[in-house]
């Protein structure tokens, strides 16, 4: 088969675009990837691009709508009569244009199964919506011993002021208006009841305000929730490290904005590096015990941090969802703590460091369930499989 992907300005993409060309490749596809920042460059550009589609284009696959993003290029797909196998990576309230208009033969995965659910709802014209689990990457080094490690705790990931982003609620609507209040009123909710959804907060509040429940009221509150996602997970992302620090642990972060964190300055909050590659992370993962996650907020889903944790020979110490509630087993497999119950992470903490023996085991268990369940190459499956599926492209 023939595949088209892109290149695009979120630079973890193009390594997972990288990632999927290279496995087709392997499976004896053709792969073409269109640099859609730079038309120009040799080997990716728009002019290679429509000499590559002068012989048939089975299928185009993006990240968060690059390639389908206006209608030059939904026209060209629709034309080629190729198939769009569109992944997000976030909440699809950041993709309401695109699941309203697409190609037409389409297919939209999402990394959490209440995603598929809230597509299903508010955009039936999605026919075809799966989910599909994130991916990490095989290890090509050999793993570091436990106790040879250089760090105990590692964070990877940006951080900012959670008030910062609530603050872009501005751009949305007026302060102190009515929508403003009702989504103050959401960002409450979300830091009270860590369990809830974002759609299951919206839902909650519209409730309690009896306001309307009409799916285009819904749609309408939940396309201006991007603030409040960043800031509920800024929030307890700053949290998670905060509590570890203030309880003596030494804790390596990595990624842009912990100078703004309340423990910045702290001997024991140690800022690695402000920007940097996602591969580039890896060789920090490995070195790591313990690599701290807190999920995006996706209640039941997935995260590429996990996988490539587990695929570094390092413990992934994580909030939950249901997702990794079924597939995974806290104490076996992966460690789990309560957003709630966050007194409760030190000490969880300090028994995973404190027990390398047990920790080793875990670890080596988590190795052999994500590497066989939950790599770049089980992506690409899920991808022909629903090609073949759904479209009976083979």
């Amino acid at each position: 088969m023939r595949f088209v992907l892109f290149y695009e300005a979120t630079e973890s993409f193009n390594y997972f675009t990288d990632e999927i060309a290279h496995e087709l490749a392997n499976r004896g596809h053709d792969t073409f990837i269109l640099d859609l920042l730079n038309p120009a460059a040799p080997s990716h550009s728009m002019q290679e691009l429509m000499s590559y589609c002068e012989q048939k284009v089975d299928a185009v696959i993006c990240f968060n709508r690059a390639g389908i993003h206006n209608d030059t290029y939904i026209d060209l797909w629709n034309m080629m009569d190729a198939c769009t196998v569109h992944i997000l990576m976030d909440h699809p309230l950041r993709l309401h244009p695109t699941m309203e208009k697409h190609p037409r033969k389409y297919i939209q995965f999402c990394p959490d199964e209440e995603h598929v659910s809230y597509v299903k709802k508010y955009f039936p014209n999605v026919e075809h919506i799966e989910f599909l689990a994130h991916a990490g990457t095989l290890d090509t080094e050999p793993p570091i011993p436990y106790q040879d490690k250089k760090y105990d705790i590692l964070f990877s990931g940006t951080y900012y002021i959670p008030e910062s982003k609530l603050h872009e609620l501005n751009y949305v609507c007026p302060e102190g208006s009515p929508l403003s209040e009702i989504y103050m009123q959401i960002a409450e909710d979300l830091i009270k009841h860590t369990e809830k959804s974002l759609i299951q907060s919206v839902l909650d509040v519209l409730a309690t305000n009896r306001m309307p429940l009409s799916d285009n009221a819904v749609k309408t509150i939940m396309r201006g929730m991007t603030p409040i996602d960043w800031m509920v997970r800024m929030y307890y992302r700053g949290k998670a490290v905060q509590v570890l620090a203030e309880a003596g642990f030494d804790v390596h972060v990595l990624g842009r904005g912990w100078e703004n964190h309340p423990c910045a300055g702290a001997q024991n909050l140690h800022i690695l590096s402000d920007r940097i590659d996602l591969a580039d992370t890896f060789a920090y993962m490995r070195n790591a015990r313990i690599n701290l996650n807190v999920m995006p907020w996706f209640k039941e889903g997935t995260h590429d941090r996990i996988f490539n944790t587990m695929l570094r020979h390092s413990i992934c110490l994580t909030d939950s969802s249901t997702w990794l509630d079924t597939h995974y087993e806290n104490g076996k497999d992966i460690v789990l703590y309560d957003l709630k119950q966050l007194d409760k992470l030190p000490e969880i903490t300090k028994y995973w460091l404190n027990h390398p023996v047990e920790a080793w085991e875990l670890i080596e268990r988590a190795y052999t369930k994500t590497a066989e369940n939950y790599t770049w190459i089980n992506c690409v499956d899920s991808i022909l499989e629903s090609l073949a599926r759904n479209y009976g492209i083979q």
